[in-house]
């Protein structure tokens, strides 16, 4: 582990002290969830050793640690991308971060494409597997054989029941599938589109992989929720854009913030 992850969970330590159970990365439509965080504080990225400010309008690159539910959890509101700068790891401080705050736990959310009719925009997915199509690592340059890291059940199937049976708390439906992860920022070609189908995915995106690997390699469980916004390119009548997720992804994360809180609530 970095020195980074120590000193910036030290800043938080000193904000406001205390051990975490669940990390949360809200992505696109999901940072409403980190204002109602209870008894909260605040520490924008930038105030924090080693974080990565996101350049994406709607991510508001900030660190909220407090309560959800009664469970202490640690919130990244808002996550750096790899077409950002070109770095895989570029989400390994905060990750480490997390660790060190003592969170055992990493949901991570994210806005995708789907790939599938009966996956609809608007809609909540699971993720219950990944396709890195991208063939980047965050974990090349590691020396040891730590980097040898199994990942044949990267997402817990624990953590995803409970996120089933949370989802049917609420009444919510919840798609089950597959994420394949390009590395943008272009969005996907029709061509594309069509091979990710052959290939066995249900929502493409541009994000999200790299931080599962980090985390299950830094030895916390990881479950994954994507808010559909669009149907893949050739899939809908008109092209795609980040406007579009922008408008849609607000759709799905209601659906998904009710999951999550009843899932916490469960926890508590």
């Amino acid at each position: 582990m970095s020195g980074f992850g120590k000193e910036s969970a030290d800043i938080v330590r000193a904000a406001r002290p205390g051990d975490y159970k669940v990390g949360m990365i809200l992505g696109s439509g999901l940072g409403s969830l980190a204002t109602e965080v209870e008894d909260a504080v605040r520490v924008p990225y930038s105030h924090l050793t080693g974080f990565p400010v996101s350049s994406v309008t709607a991510h508001a690159s900030e660190l909220v640690a407090g309560t959800l539910e009664g469970v202490p959890v640690i919130i990244l509101s808002g996550r750096a991308h790899y077409y950002e700068s070109g770095n895989p790891s570029i989400m390994r401080t905060p990750l480490e971060t997390l660790k060190e705050l003592g969170c055992e736990t990493i949901v991570a959310t994210n806005a995708a494409g789907s790939l599938r009719v009966h996956i609809k925009p608007g809609s909540p997915m699971l993720i219950n597997d990944h396709i890195n199509w991208s063939g980047l690592n965050p974990l090349i340059g590691e020396e040891d054989e730590s980097r040898f890291l199994d990942l044949s059940s990267a997402y817990d199937a624990d953590l995803r029941e409970q996120l089933k049976n949370a989802a049917t708390e609420v009444g919510e439906d919840l798609e089950e599938g597959v994420y394949m992860w390009f590395s943008g920022p272009s969005f996907e070609t029709p061509a594309e589109i069509r091979m990710s189908q052959v290939l066995g995915a249900d929502a493409v995106g541009m994000s999200t992989v790299p931080e599962v690997i980090l985390a299950r390699f830094l030895g916390m469980r990881v479950a994954a929720i994507s808010t559909i916004t669009n149907m893949g390119a050739g899939l809908q009548a008109h092209g795609l854009s980040h406007d579009e997720t922008k408008e849609m992804a607000p759709l799905g994360a209601a659906k998904i913030k009710k999951i999550l809180r009843a899932f916490l609530k469960n926890m508590a």
